[in-house]
């Protein structure tokens, strides 16, 4: 029997001194010692030969001689610590949590690089005083991110500059909003894109200056705000745009954005149009937001209105109103307006028409005396078009019209009944084509009985006759002449769906390729169609637009050549609607026809237009000086016609540089597109036109031109 070779039961067999068993055993011993022999030798062949021997933990190391320690210390020493890269100051940034940056604060972007953008330029100390100043509190430059200094033009820096100083309160001290107003096509978006995305990353205090930023645009620019953040910008912040959805999930993606906290939030930007802000205003209602921009803000002209309130009551005490037009139709609009963005700044609103408004417009009256004159300037430094004949059909159905419905008589005390307001309305779908009134000719309407033997014999609508309308006429030629003479691409723009109507006959008449886009169509597929549109490849030559659904925002820069078919009473509209070619972006050079018939109530609108753009420049951009020479008081002039003349407009301005129908003497040198129509270059004849195009089409039915040219772009009032 073998026995234990356990350590506790060997003990337990020496204390016993059983020597008698371990003789007895002792021939079992010697078979076991053989055994362990055995498996011994099995043990040292499996052993590796890599293997170093263990050592026993009793036997300590010798120790090392005293020469080869000193020399392997000196070994060490001879090795100064180096930093493995010079001037790595690391990538945890703000985001390194429990980590305190030690050092003097610096700017987020070299403020001394080559064309850098500084917004903020801390004061100087002297050596003393930076020794006593705490390192940690020193203001610091606000210098806008290279990527998008470097592509900024000179008067869009300018305008950042201003942007910057408004909404941190040190244009104005105590008022954090202001108006860019900037002519279309100038750069607004990407100059408010720069502000916002400056005061996301950064402030004069090293951190940034706002966690938050809305913009409120029409829908139909939602898609290409989110579309110009992300040109801009790249991956550098990811936004929200919200333009569609239900009303569950609208709710929850906007009380995730609003109840965002901190220094980098996820989602900083929320795009979102008018309509459903109103909508949801409540949910937005419920935190702070650092900075409110609104798009196409002439839309807030109305201080009643619930989108106003519910922007109004935003908690956001920066906000930029962007508006080309700021100014469309009186001084109270604007009023509004500078409320919004600075509220209390013009004081209320009865005291600022008292102030300002009642004295600006007495000044500006035809009939104001010198002191009135004098006044109301002095209030503005304080507050700071192709005309065609009609047809012989359309002048007999003109007449006729006005000796039926009796426009004249039926204006009382100046005051513009529904029936007067209808009558503007059909006058002017009558100037536009007879084929607009036809049924009501067919109907026998008020001012249309009788007429229908005026048209041609067999007449039909099913198809378009631009030989019945002069504005058609020309504006045929103006197509053909395009389309064989250059590979320019064309926006027609009317108000009118039914002027939309002619315009697509005409095309597929002519085989001409086109695209529509009026108030019937989706928010995402204007998006897709204005994107395919501008692709230099698509083979589309036309554009028709309504003037209503998309006049606002678009950018249409694959054409450069703009039809304006009919004027509009608002000039900020036309302005709108003509600035969709005219934009930053566009290569060639613009050509924009605005066609209005000769003595007719078009013409009367121009006049207007023109009263209200004075006021709108001499309250925007303090021009003085600004010539008007005509009243507009009577609403009778607008239910006259006047077919011996040929330019209503023309006559009304009694020009002095014109000698027996010539221009003589070339407008300011200083005037150009944006200036009066009195001061736009004008002719009876095609020898002054310098447009190939018009010139072509002149003998189809033009009779004066008014034109002018601004750098490299032209504009013409046909």
């Amino acid at each position: 029997q073998r026995r234990s070779l356990a350590p506790s039961q060997v003990a337990k067999r020496k204390q016993g001194g059983d020597s008698g068993e371990e003789e007895d055993s002792r021939g079992g011993d010697v078979s076991n010692l053989a055994k362990r022999k055995c498996d011994n030798e099995m043990r040292e062949n499996h052993i590796s030969p890599f293997r170093k021997p263990l050592t026993q933990l009793s036997n300590w190391p010798a120790c090392m001689d005293g020469d080869k320690h000193e020399e392997f210390i000196r070994k060490i020493l001879s090795k100064p610590f180096k930093i493995p890269i010079p001037n790595y100051t690391g990538s945890l940034g703000i985001r390194a949590l429990g980590l305190k940056r030690a050092g003097v604060r610096k700017a987020l972007h070299d403020p001394f690089a080559e064309d850098a953008l500084v917004l903020y330029e801390p004061p100087a100390l002297s050596a003393h005083d930076l020794i006593k100043a705490d390192k940690e509190k020193l203001p610091v430059h606000v210098v806008v991110d290279p990527v998008l200094g470097k592509v900024l033009r000179p008067h869009q820096r300018e305008g950042v500059k201003f942007l910057w100083e408004c909404v941190t309160g040190r244009h104005i001290p105590g008022s954090y909003g202001c108006i860019m107003a900037d002519e279309m096509g100038l750069g607004k978006t990407l100059q408010c894109i720069t502000l916002m995305w400056t005061l996301l990353r950064q402030s004069p205090d090293a951190k940034p200056e706002i966690d938050k930023a809305i913009v409120v645009s029409p829908s139909s620019l939602v898609r290409n705000w989110y579309s110009e953040v992300g040109k801009w910008l790249g991956g550098r912040v990811t936004p929200l745009a919200i333009d569609g959805g239900s009303k569950d999930e609208i709710d929850k993606q906007l009380v995730n954005f609003i109840s965002q906290h901190g220094l980098r939030v996820p989602t900083p930007v929320l795009i979102i149009s008018y309509e459903t802000f109103r909508l949801h205003a409540e949910v937005l209602h419920r935190g702070k937001v650092g900075l409110v921009i609104c798009d196409e803000g002439h839309r807030l002209k109305n201080s009643d209105n619930q989108t106003y309130q519910a922007l109004n009551a935003m908690r956001a005490q920066r906000r930029v109103l962007i508006s080309g037009t700021p100014i469309q139709n009186d001084l109270l609009e604007y009023f509004s307006l500078v409320h919004f963005v600075n509220a209390g700044i013009l004081g209320t609103a009865q005291e600022f028409k008292k102030r300002f408004e009642l004295p600006i417009l007495k000044g500006r009256d035809a009939d104001a005396s010198d002191k009135d004159r004098q006044a109301g300037e002095e209030k503005l430094k304080e507050l700071i078009s192709i005309v065609n004949r009609l047809t012989p059909l359309q002048t007999e159905l003109y007449k006729c019209f006005l000796r039926q419905a009796k426009p004249i008589e039926k204006l009382q005390e100046s005051k513009i009944s529904v029936s007067s307001l209808s009558s503007i309305t059909s006058l002017k779908k009558l100037c536009n084509h007879p084929a607009l009134i036809y049924e009501k000719c067919v109907e026998g309407e008020e001012g249309f009985k009788g007429t229908l033997d005026l048209f041609p014999s067999g007449y039909s609508t099913k198809t378009v006759e631009p030989q019945l309308s002069g504005k058609m006429l020309v504006l045929d030629y103006i197509l053909a002449m395009t389309r064989t003479t250059s590979s320019d691409k064309v926006v027609l723009v009317s108000n009118y769906t039914q002027t939309l109507d002619l315009f697509e006959k005409l095309c597929r008449s002519r085989r001409y390729l086109y695209v529509r886009l009026d108030g019937t169509m989706s928010i995402k597929k204007r998006a897709k169609i204005v994107e395919r549109f501008n692709s230099p490849s698509n083979p589309e030559f036309i554009f028709m637009l309504s003037s209503k659904a998309g006049g606002c925002g678009l950018n249409l820069i694959g054409a450069n050549r703009l039809v304006m078919f009919d004027p509009d009473w608002n000039p900020a509209n036309d302005e709108q609607a003509m600035a969709r070619v005219w934009r930053d972006g566009q290569k060639k050079t613009c050509y924009i026809y605005r066609l209005l018939s000769t003595g007719t109530i078009e013409e009367k609108i121009l006049q207007r237009q023109a009263h209200k753009k004075a006021l709108s420049s001499c309250v925007v951009d303090e021009e003085q000086d600004v010539e008007r020479h005509f009243s507009l008081g009577e609403l009778r002039e607008l239910f006259t016609l006047n077919v011996e003349t040929r330019s209503d407009t023309h006559d009304k301005f009694r020009c002095r540089r014109c000698v027996n129908g010539r221009e003589v003497r070339p407008p300011a040198e200083d005037s150009d597109c944006t200036s009066d129509l009195s001061q736009w270059n004008h002719c009876f004849d095609k020898k002054g036109l310098r447009d190939q195009v018009l010139k072509a089409s002149w003998d189809a039915a033009v009779s004066f031109v008014f034109h002018q040219r601004s750098h490299e772009d032209q504009r013409g009032v046909i």
